[in-house]
């Protein structure tokens, strides 16, 4: 589905970035090679401008993109020891945007030639490279763009059940996430199921489950907006809902709850019993959301593990 274009956001304010915290800093001045805090500072209000152009998103306003969000969730470390030990074990980062999340994982020692990215748009991940310093031949992790909803980028299928006898093509040679049917070790999501209808989240689940490796240890993770309970929030301002239902301009987010996200893929997507899903909600409060998504909300953080 094809994203609505976002003008009702407000215009930008520097004044965010002094939010920003010093491990954050220090991570973007190591990975862009800059030194000097004044340099640093130009060069992502640059980003941050350049970027707010293609689409205002609150993330993009309020610096949340500089949130390492897969860091964050405790599957984390369990994800990085996979790529260490299973060999040729690929990491497909969805919604990557600026390809952050990749960058944190790399730095941390995941094998770079294993892994791939995919968003809706390439915009965002030309401008990770003007973010980071550097081009596809300096970091040649290959990036597909596609509609998750596409079956022309991930066709519906159920769950692997034993791993294919096809070979993966070279990762770099894909135009779709396709031939990655039951190949992929670690799926990494981070704020993009809560853009989307219930239908909408349950169709996306069950064409990240199709890619995932029938291996046991093999991995979903990530975070988005939830609730205590199930339910549709407000609180979300700026969060433009997508999807075949959603008004133009629709900004109610539909959440799940722990409980509920827990049965969706034990159950649902995946056969009862064949995943452990383990759920963290937790509570951001107006300070620690930067002002954006209003006085409270709630972030869950999530792994889907193969028994």
């Amino acid at each position: 589905m094809v994203s609505k274009v976002n003008t009702t956001r407000p215009d930008l304010d520097s004044s965010y970035y002094t939010k920003l915290t010093a491990d954050k800093l220090a991570f973007f001045k190591s990975q862009a090679h800059i030194d000097s805090d004044d340099e640093l500072k130009r060069h992502l209000l640059d980003i941050q401008e350049k970027s707010y152009k293609v689409f205002r998103y609150p993330c993009i306003r309020n610096f949340g993109f500089t949130e390492l969000r897969c860091a964050k969730v405790p599957a984390y470390e369990q994800a990085i020891k996979l790529g260490k030990e299973r060999h040729g074990a690929i990491f497909l980062d969805v919604g990557c945007f600026f390809g952050i999340d990749i960058r944190k994982a790399i730095a941390d020692c995941y094998p770079i030639q294993n892994i791939i990215a995919s968003d809706l748009r390439s915009d965002f991940w030309d401008i990770g490279h003007e973010l980071f310093r550097t081009t596809p031949e300096t970091f040649p992790v290959p990036f597909i763009a596609g509609d998750i909803f596409e079956p022309a980028h991930i066709t519906p299928r159920p769950p692997a059940k034993s791993v294919p006898s096809v070979a993966v093509p070279a990762l770099h040679t894909l135009t779709s996430l396709n031939p990655l049917y039951g190949q992929v070790s670690v799926i990494h999501t981070s704020s993009v199921f809560h853009l989307f209808s219930e239908e909408g989240q349950l169709s996306m689940a069950k064409a990240l489950a199709s890619l995932l490796s029938p291996l046991p240890g093999s991995i979903i993770f990530g975070s988005h907006g939830a609730l205590p309970q199930k339910g549709l929030t407000s609180n979300a301002a700026g969060f433009e809902r997508e999807g075949p239902d959603a008004a133009p301009g629709q900004k109610d987010m539909f959440c799940h709850c722990p409980e509920t996200w827990k049965e969706l893929w034990d159950g649902q997507v995946f056969e009862k019993g064949t995943v452990k899903v383990e759920v963290d909600l937790r509570t951001l409060n107006n300070k620690e959301s930067l002002g954006e998504l209003g006085p409270i909300f709630y972030l869950l953080f999530w792994s889907v593990t193969r028994l």
